[in-house]
């Protein structure tokens, strides 16, 4: 059975200020479960995208292997796109920056996409900063195969089979925020309301920007007992604070008791407000951020919202003085100057 949207259009739906309806910035239709938190976040990526202003042809969507892994066909399907091999996403995603930074990336992988076969892979794309959006739809299980327990189910959480998982959890978070991971934070696939500016300021963020989004899987993970299920996690919910992302074209207004709010300027001029609700979180300290999370561990809460950001981040590009002209557009002179060059070249190295 195949499904098609009617090409029909309201004469008078809102458009953004490239004139681009919300449409535009649509993909497929889904082919995952009904109920799946992974069109969430689809669905988030899409509003982002929107109200950013994106040319969607300034985007490139890559990913790996698995239900997440499905989902950029589900969204700016006007985008290049690229799906790669099981876990091997992130370093596709770096030769793809590399060669043309003027782009946009936004990488989508999952639990086991990343913390399992591609946790090599993960790691070094955090500690180089490649300047990216790198989204874990993360739900405990392998989706695709039939519900296995993943690396980050946690230990004792009970799975549709039954059987409660004996092993720790990798967590991401964490791991990001010990590599060096310039943004770092958490979310839930049912909280649109915080989901959507976290993704506009992390699109916005020079460097590697790590959102983890619990999203249940309906079919294999979203029964009584499971940590990732939509029951569970909404009564486990703690958040750092309330997040507000202002282009730097609006006038950035606030009405915040100091000490309540921290306002922090992006590297384009826009600005990402966090309304506290810890006045223990430092959002420039990694070791704040590893505390809480173990401290509303402890409390069997799983803390979300904006957990660290770095504004002065240095991307890849930045670290190692690449080319500002994108790979792509060098002539053969500046990619092959020739045997003069390669001789100079090598004597400095002897």
């Amino acid at each position: 059975m195949s499904y098609l949207r009617p090409a029909f259009r309201h004469p008078e739906q809102p458009t953004n200020e490239l004139g681009y309806p919300r449409r535009d910035y649509e993909g497929a239709i889904s082919t995952l479960c009904a109920g799946c938190g992974h069109d969430s976040i689809s669905a988030a990526i899409v509003q982002a995208c929107f109200e950013l202003s994106i040319p969607p042809h300034r985007v490139a969507k890559l990913s790996g292997i698995g239900c997440s892994s499905k989902t950029p066909t589900y969204f700016l399907g006007k985008s290049h796109g690229f799906n790669s091999v099981h876990g091997r996403m992130p370093s596709v995603a770096t030769g793809a920056n590399l060669a043309n930074r003027d782009l946009i990336y936004v990488g989508v992988s999952g639990d086991g996409d990343s913390a399992s076969i591609g946790m090599g892979q993960f790691t070094h794309a955090v500690r180089r900063n490649v300047n990216m959006l790198y989204v874990v739809e993360n739900n405990g299980c392998y989706g695709l195969t039939k519900g296995q327990d993943s690396a980050t189910a946690d230990v004792g959480s009970i799975s549709k089979k039954g059987e409660p998982n004996p092993f720790e959890a990798i967590d991401l978070v964490s791991i990001a925020l010990q590599l060096g991971a310039t943004f770092v934070a958490r979310s839930f696939s049912g909280d649109r309301a915080q989901l959507v500016p976290l993704i506009k300021a992390a699109i916005s963020h020079n460097g590697f920007a790590f959102i983890d989004v619990v999203s249940p899987c309906v079919t294999f993970n979203n029964n009584p007992g499971s940590t990732k299920g939509y029951e569970y996690v909404r009564d486990h919910l703690a958040a750092t604070g309330t997040v507000d992302y202002v282009p730097f074209k609006q006038e950035i207004t606030a009405d915040y008791a100091e000490g309540e709010s921290k306002a922090v300027t992006l590297h384009d001029g826009s600005v990402v407000e966090l309304r506290k609700a810890d006045p223990e979180l430092d959002l420039h300290s990694r070791r704040s951020a590893l505390k809480l999370i173990k401290d509303y561990r402890a409390k069997d809460q799983m803390l979300t919202g904006l957990l660290y950001m770095d504004e002065d981040s240095q991307d890849l590009h930045e670290i190692i003085g690449s080319s500002k002209t994108p790979l792509r557009d060098l002539g053969e002179s500046e990619l092959c100057p020739g045997q003069k060059v390669l001789d100079r070249l090598n004597d400095s190295l002897r």
